[in-house]
C-alpha cells in the first residue's frame, strides 16, 4: 500500500478540489500548521504522489465539444509493435486517453475534437499509423458525470478527507 496518514489524504483532496491554493491556505484546510504542511507536500510531490498541478479547460468553450470513445482491434501483439503503435498514438493530440485493453478490444481511446468532420480527419490518420484489423468509433451524447478527483476515500482507512 502506501503510507500516507489522513492529513496527507486531506491534503491530496483538498489540491484535487483546488490546486491552486497557497501553502497558508493547504495548511489551514487540512488543520496544519504551514511548515509542516509544506513538508508533507515536499514529500509527498518527490515520492510522485502528484503528477502535476494544472488547470482544466472548458473543452466545448475552448471548442472541443465532440467526445468519441474509439475501440480500435489489431492482430499484433508483438512489442516492437505496440511501441510503434503506442508512439504514434500518443503523438495524436486529440488522444485525451489511451489503454490498452483485456477482452474483445485491444486498445480504448478517449478522443477530444471540434465536430464529425475533426473526427474523420483524425480516423484518417489514426488508421495511417498502423495495420488495424477493426475501429469502432463510439460518440458520447451526454457527459453525465465529469471528475478528475480521485476518490481517495477509499483508500484512506477511514480518515477524514478534506
Amino acid at each position: 500500500m502506501n503510507d500516507l496518514d489522513k492529513f496527507d489524504y486531506a491534503i491530496l483532496g483538498a489540491l484535487q478540489v483546488d490546486g491552486t491554493l497557497s501553502v497558508a491556505e493547504l495548511a489551514e484546510r487540512v488543520g496544519l500548521t504551514s511548515t509542516p504542511c509544506w513538508k508533507r507536500l515536499k514529500r509527498l510531490q518527490d515520492e510522485g504522489y502528484l503528477d502535476s498541478r494544472v488547470a482544466l479547460v472548458n473543452r466545448r468553450k475552448a471548442g472541443l465539444p465532440v467526445t468519441v470513445f474509439v475501440s480500435v482491434r489489431t492482430s499484433q501483439h508483438d512489442e516492437k509493435w505496440l511501441a510503434k503503435f503506442a508512439a504514434a498514438v500518443v503523438a495524436l493530440p486529440e488522444v485525451m486517453e489511451f489503454h490498452r485493453m483485456s477482452g474483445d478490444v485491444d486498445y480504448l481511446l478517449k478522443v477530444v475534437t471540434t465536430d464529425i468532420e475533426g473526427y474523420d480527419r483524425f480516423y484518417k490518420r489514426l488508421i495511417r499509423v498502423a495495420n488495424l484489423t477493426g475501429v469502432s468509433s463510439a460518440f458520447s451524447m451526454e457527459q453525465i458525470k465529469y471528475t478528475t478527483a480521485l476518490p481517495l476515500d477509499l483508500v484512506a482507512h477511514g480518515a477524514a478527507v478534506g
